[in-house]
């Protein structure tokens, strides 16, 4: 895993290294994301289970790029401020619960970093341990053998190496070198790796992630072997908007606000008058403070107010005004609203009088495919967040859905064991509703969570306790094409076979695709408390398979309650939730 990459080339950062500043931390920053983007689709293939949904290069890839963007203008030698804005845009593009522990131990290090301009090698040391104690505490249940071990272990081989002769780069060096090691024990320490013969995925990420620092320390330029895919640029329709308009419904107005210490004192800023002002000039308001920056989204006509009453305290990261009467009058003609011009009118008039009052509840939830999207839709959910398994939503992808709720309680659904993590960390930013994380690790029990919760209870602890035990009762199989050879819990698995799994158990692996789904149905209605089935076929099923699989369910357990739907899903062809 160590080897070098074919394209690194000399840089003249060669260097002895006693203390390390932000310009130096950027480019090794720039590296690691470079190596791990190089190493992705290989760490992505350091699954468990020989399906194809392995996604830990690609979260924690994501991860860092954000970190990476969020310092791509700084121009700094500041090693306090540049990590704390790696660490910062680390925080909201977290993805997957490997990127969240990422983030968490960056956080870490930028804590441990806070009071240094430049860093010697004890102040780093000191900053790495920090990393380490962060990301430890942000898993409930730390397990060894994994992301967190090969941290842990890394640093401690590293710091303990420190002598009065040591620099940065010796540092680094025994960093990464214990890191490789101790992610070549990963299996040794969690069995389940050593059944499936991979390394640990998380850990594997954070070694290339550091390794890339490593080399660009060590004077090398570090470039990925991919090229990197640009942002997609947005283009206005401006025939929608000329002289003649009207300016109807003013500007969807967002910024990213730095607190200055010299116009106002960050850590006591008050945001309440904030709120009540933006209340005044517009509606739709969303506002809240991490840190020492602020976050605020508010539709009005006066953007220009808005600007002006936030540069008394403080200066601005990024700025989004857009014209709604461009964006109305888009989706008014790709959905052909038919309602009339006086209608609008008092609509939009209406809406620039008052915020829109909050409800009670709320729910966001993860989703991927077309029909349980739309299912979740019918059952109340009120945002959908797009993903899934190998499309892990960032901590900023829930904030943004949060912000688009308006309710005193917001619960939110994952769906996905991967995705708590993010959710977590979402709902602990958020301040403007009381969140609610409910840990649905799968599809199967959201959908029951939901369906079963009686939202008109006003008191919320209940409302959560009555969903968490509906999830208890649920048990949640996937049928999924086999992408290697292995044998785990005491079955064997050709590559190219259907297998099924339970929960985090393989417990069939068959040739064909109906019998492992026929096999797969039948496990999951052994137990006699289970009665209810319900069948989200996905995009590569098809109609026939559906109905083979519905004749055998009449006949072979007749007195259960069957229903299919179409998910569509990705992935996974069939999804069984027993009740």
């Amino acid at each position: 895993m160590a080897k070098k990459t074919k394209n690194t080339k000399k840089s003249s950062d060669s260097k002895d290294t006693k203390s390390l500043g932000g310009f130096l931390l950027k480019k090794m920053a720039l590296g690691g994301a470079a190596r791990l983007r190089s190493k992705a689709d290989e760490v992505n293939k350091l699954n468990v289970f020989p399906v194809p949904d392995g996604d830990t290069g690609d979260n924690m890839r994501m991860t860092i790029e954000s970190g990476i963007a969020a310092v791509e203008n700084m121009d700094s030698d500041d090693i306090a401020a540049v990590m704390k804005a790696i660490s910062h845009g680390m925080l909201l593009g977290a993805r997957g619960n490997s990127g969240v522990i990422l983030s968490q131990f960056f956080a870490g290090l930028s804590k441990g970093l806070k009071k240094n301009t430049k860093a010697d090698v004890v102040a780093m040391g000191e900053a790495l341990q920090k990393g380490v104690e962060q990301a430890y505490a942000s898993v409930m249940n730390p397990a060894e053998g994994t992301i967190l071990t090969v941290a842990r272990e890394s640093v401690e081989y590293a710091v303990k190496r420190i002598t009065p002769k040591s620099t940065i780069r010796t540092l680094f060096g025994d960093l990464v070198k214990e890191m490789y090691a101790s992610l070549e024990r990963t299996p040794e320490a969690l069995a389940v790796l050593k059944e499936a013969g991979v390394v640990d995925s998380g850990g594997a990420g954070l070694f290339y992630i550091m390794d890339g620092f490593n080399r660009v320390l060590n004077g090398e330029q570090v470039q990925s072997d991919e090229t990197e895919e640009k942002p997609k640029t947005s283009t206005v329709d401006t025939s929608s908007f000329g002289p003649d308009s009207v300016m109807e419904y003013g500007y969807c107005t967002e910024l990213l606000v730095q607190l200055m210490n010299s116009k106002t004192d960050p850590e006591s800023f008050d945001i309440e008058p904030l709120k009540a002002f933006l209340c005044e000039v517009g509606n739709s308001v969303v506002c809240f403070k991490t840190d020492s920056i602020v976050k605020l989204h508010v539709h009005t006509m006066t953007p220009e107010k808005v600007l002006e009453y936030c540069r008394e305290f403080g200066e601005f990261l990024t700025i989004k005004i857009e014209n709604m009467s461009v964006q109305h009058t888009e989706n008014a003609d790709k959905k052909e609203d038919k309602e009339d011009k006086k209608d609008k009118e008092e609509k939009a008039e209406k809406a620039h009088v008052s915020p829109t009052p909050l409800k009670k509840y709320g729910i966001v939830a993860v989703t991927n495919g077309a029909g349980i999207e739309g299912l979740f839709k019918d059952l109340g959910t009120d945002e959908i967040v797009q993903g899934g398994q190998t499309q892990n939503p960032s901590t900023n992808d829930f904030i943004d859905a949060f912000e688009k709720v308006p309710a005193e309680h917001i619960f939110v659904f994952p769906n996905n064991g991967n995705i708590i993590m993010a959710a977590q960390q979402a709902a602990e930013i958020y301040k403007n509703a009381k969140v609610h994380v409910i840990p649905s690790k799968n599809i199967g029990m959201g959908y029951v969570a939901i369906s079963s919760a009686d939202f008109s209870k006003d008191d919320v602890d209940t409302v959560v306790e009555e969903m968490k035990q509906a999830m208890s009762r649920v048990t949640t199989g996937y049928i999924s094409p086999s992408i290697r050879n292995a044998d785990m819990n005491g079955v064997h698995i050709n590559k190219g076979d259907t297998i099924g799994i339970i929960e985090k158990e393989i417990v069939v692996s068959e040739n064909s695709r109906m019998d492992a789904s026929k096999k797969m149905a039948s496990l999951l209605l052994e137990d006699n408390s289970k009665f209810m089935l319900t069948i989200f076929y996905g995009q590569d099923s098809n109609f026939d398979e559906c109905a083979e699989l519905e004749a055998y369910m009449k006949e072979n357990h007749p007195s259960a309650e069957i229903y299919f739907v179409d998910g569509g899903q990705a992935i996974y062809p069939f999804i069984f939730v027993a009740e």
